[in-house]
């Protein structure tokens, strides 16, 4: 059996990006990223992509006349490249129709938060506000509802502390591993 092939969609610093290029070259996973997509030329994860030799695809979505006329475009890189799944690692858009639908139960995203609570961009604080005990991360196959879609796994911490900047770290950190083990049940096929 061949490795799967990986698209990563990012927007920030990706270290969930980092997380999964490491985990196909330590062999981890029967894998290869072979592109990634950023929506936002300069961000740092592009810096990370060129560390790992992975072809990259930065565009600005202001650039297109609308997300479908982008969608089509990443579709067409995507097939070119034969790709098996789509990781969103921080991807900060919603995925449209153009891509749910050619890629159906082939589109995994992680959140920051135990699904369903706390949907949304800002889901660690809304969970500190909330006064959570027990945090963590989730990864689901992406549909056209925010943050929903079936759920894959889910990975927990209790913390009981107010700085928000620790809670995130160890939050990353438990994402960086759910996310690689989600790899692995998906080529697997033990979901």
């Amino acid at each position: 059996m061949g490795k799967c092939r990986l698209a990563v969609f990012a927007s920030g610093s990706g270290s969930n990006y980092q997380a999964i290029a490491e985990a196909c070259a330590d062999g981890r996973l029967n894998a290869e990223v072979v592109l990634l997509v950023c929506d936002k030329p300069g961000a740092k994860v592009l810096e990370r992509a060129k560390m790992f030799g992975t072809e990259s695809f930065a565009f600005n979505p202001k650039e297109y006349e609308s997300r479908e006329a982008y969608e089509t475009l990443l579709a067409t890189m995507l097939d070119e490249r034969h790709v098996d799944y789509i990781c969103l690692a921080g991807y900060m858009r919603i995925v449209g129709k153009v891509l749910l639908s050619r890629y159906e139960q082939r589109i995994v995203n992680i959140h920051p938060s135990l699904l369903p609570s706390f949907k949304g961009a800002h889901a660690i604080q809304d969970a500190v506000d909330y006064g959570v005990k027990i945090f963590g991360a989730t990864t689901h196959f992406v549909d056209e509802t925010l943050d929903g879609g079936r759920i894959i796994d889910q990975g927990a911490v209790v913390y009981e502390g107010n700085d928000i900047e620790e809670l995130t770290n160890l939050i990353h950190k438990i994402e960086h591993n759910l996310y690689v083990k989600t790899i692995n049940k998906l080529i697997n096929k033990k979901f």
